[in-house]
Protein backbone atom coordinates (compact mmCIF):
# COMPACT_ATOMS: atom_id res chain seq x y z
CA UNK A 1 0.00 0.00 0.00
CA UNK A 2 1.25 3.45 -0.92
CA UNK A 3 0.92 6.58 1.19
CA UNK A 4 -0.96 9.17 -0.91
CA UNK A 5 -0.86 12.71 0.46
CA UNK A 6 -2.15 16.04 -0.80
CA UNK A 7 0.33 18.82 -1.44
CA UNK A 8 -0.37 21.76 0.88
CA UNK A 9 0.57 25.31 -0.05
CA UNK A 10 2.17 27.58 2.53
CA UNK A 11 -1.22 29.22 3.17
CA UNK A 12 -2.66 25.83 4.14
CA UNK A 13 -4.79 25.29 1.03
CA UNK A 14 -4.66 21.95 -0.77
CA UNK A 15 -5.10 22.39 -4.54
CA UNK A 16 -6.25 18.81 -5.18
CA UNK A 17 -8.84 19.03 -2.38
CA UNK A 18 -10.16 22.28 -3.90
CA UNK A 19 -10.29 20.58 -7.31
CA UNK A 20 -12.21 17.62 -5.89
CA UNK A 21 -14.62 19.84 -3.96
CA UNK A 22 -15.48 21.73 -7.18
CA UNK A 23 -16.41 18.59 -9.15
CA UNK A 24 -19.95 17.20 -9.45
CA UNK A 25 -20.39 14.27 -7.04
CA UNK A 26 -20.27 11.41 -9.59
CA UNK A 27 -17.19 12.85 -11.31
CA UNK A 28 -15.57 13.33 -7.89
CA UNK A 29 -16.33 9.70 -7.01
CA UNK A 30 -14.57 8.51 -10.19
CA UNK A 31 -11.49 10.64 -9.40
CA UNK A 32 -11.40 9.33 -5.82
CA UNK A 33 -11.73 5.76 -7.12
CA UNK A 34 -8.69 6.24 -9.38
CA UNK A 35 -6.71 7.85 -6.54
CA UNK A 36 -7.47 4.72 -4.51
CA UNK A 37 -6.21 2.58 -7.44
CA UNK A 38 -3.00 4.61 -7.38
CA UNK A 39 -2.76 4.11 -3.62
CA UNK A 40 -3.03 0.33 -4.06
CA UNK A 41 -0.82 -0.13 -7.13
CA UNK A 42 1.63 2.77 -6.85
CA UNK A 43 4.31 2.77 -9.52
CA UNK A 44 3.01 -0.45 -11.08
CA UNK A 45 -0.19 1.29 -12.22
CA UNK A 46 0.18 1.95 -15.93
CA UNK A 47 -1.76 3.14 -18.94
CA UNK A 48 -4.54 4.05 -19.34
CA UNK A 49 -4.56 5.27 -15.72
CA UNK A 50 -1.21 7.05 -15.49
CA UNK A 51 1.28 8.64 -17.84
CA UNK A 52 4.70 10.16 -17.32
CA UNK A 53 4.75 13.89 -18.15
CA UNK A 54 8.38 14.91 -17.60
CA UNK A 55 11.15 14.60 -15.06
CA UNK A 56 9.48 13.67 -11.74
CA UNK A 57 5.96 14.66 -12.87
CA UNK A 58 3.23 12.09 -13.61
CA UNK A 59 -0.47 12.41 -14.32
CA UNK A 60 -3.42 10.34 -13.15
CA UNK A 61 -5.81 10.17 -16.11
CA UNK A 62 -9.54 10.17 -15.38
CA UNK A 63 -12.34 9.87 -17.91
CA UNK A 64 -15.89 10.34 -16.67
CA UNK A 65 -18.69 10.47 -19.27
CA UNK A 66 -17.57 13.20 -21.68
CA UNK A 67 -15.26 14.86 -19.12
CA UNK A 68 -11.55 14.25 -18.85
CA UNK A 69 -9.62 15.16 -15.71
CA UNK A 70 -6.01 14.99 -14.74
CA UNK A 71 -4.31 14.95 -11.34
CA UNK A 72 -0.56 15.59 -11.40
CA UNK A 73 1.60 13.81 -8.84
CA UNK A 74 5.15 12.78 -8.03
CA UNK A 75 6.94 10.28 -5.82
CA UNK A 76 9.41 12.10 -3.54
CA UNK A 77 10.80 8.96 -1.89
CA UNK A 78 9.92 5.52 -0.63
CA UNK A 79 6.25 4.66 -0.97
CA UNK A 80 4.84 8.21 -0.76
CA UNK A 81 2.88 9.79 -3.60
CA UNK A 82 2.14 13.52 -3.47
CA UNK A 83 -0.92 14.74 -5.39
CA UNK A 84 -0.07 18.24 -6.60
CA UNK A 85 -2.71 19.71 -8.90
CA UNK A 86 -5.92 18.68 -10.63
CA UNK A 87 -7.93 20.12 -13.49
CA UNK A 88 -10.64 19.28 -16.02
CA UNK A 89 -9.08 18.95 -19.44
CA UNK A 90 -10.74 20.99 -22.20
CA UNK A 91 -8.37 20.34 -25.11
CA UNK A 92 -6.60 17.39 -26.72
CA UNK A 93 -3.17 18.44 -25.48
CA UNK A 94 -2.40 19.05 -21.80
CA UNK A 95 -2.07 22.85 -21.40
CA UNK A 96 1.46 23.99 -20.58
CA UNK A 97 0.15 26.32 -17.86
CA UNK A 98 -1.37 23.34 -15.99
CA UNK A 99 1.97 21.51 -16.15
CA UNK A 100 3.71 24.68 -14.99
CA UNK A 101 1.41 24.95 -11.95
CA UNK A 102 2.19 21.35 -11.00
CA UNK A 103 5.94 21.95 -11.43
CA UNK A 104 5.72 25.02 -9.20
CA UNK A 105 3.97 22.99 -6.49
CA UNK A 106 6.52 20.19 -6.84
CA UNK A 107 9.42 22.64 -6.43
CA UNK A 108 7.73 24.26 -3.44
CA UNK A 109 7.15 20.87 -1.80
CA UNK A 110 10.80 19.88 -2.27
CA UNK A 111 12.05 23.25 -1.03
CA UNK A 112 9.96 23.10 2.14
CA UNK A 113 10.71 19.43 2.77
CA UNK A 114 14.44 20.13 2.39
CA UNK A 115 15.01 17.81 -0.57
Amino acid sequence: MWNVILYEKEDGTKPVKEFLDALPSKHRAKVVWEIELLEEAGLSLGMPYVRHIKDKLWELRIKFASDISRVFYFVPSGNTIVLLHGFVKKSQKTPKNEISIAETYLSDFERREGK
